[in-house]
């Protein structure tokens, strides 16, 4: 599935963690805040989330859009150390 990540640290060393472990899992950066991943699976995402998990704090906020996950655009957001998940279907 295609994984792009918006990053939105709280301090230089949150961004330096998150961009790091990004490149781990062999992101792409494509903008400033935005990284891109065309190839992921699922257990990787699940294991990322894991990993941004232990280097962000309650003022760090992580999103990523993922697709497809059963034919649909999923928003997964990091805001306040909780993850939400949004499913977009089709019209």
């Amino acid at each position: 599935m295609f994984v792009s990540a918006i990053l939105d640290p709280g301090s230089p060393d949150t961004a330096k963690a998150l961009a790091w472990i990004l490149t781990r899992y062999e992101f792409v950066k494509v903008q400033r805040a935005c990284w891109e991943h065309a190839a992921f699976t699922e257990k990787k995402l699940n294991d990322l989330k894991k990993d941004i998990d232990r280097v962000t704090d309650y003022y760090d906020c992580v999103r990523l859009y993922q697709f497809p996950v059963n034919g649909n655009l999923a928003i997964t957001e990091m805001q306040k150390k909780k993850w939400r998940r949004s499913i977009l279907r089709p019209v």
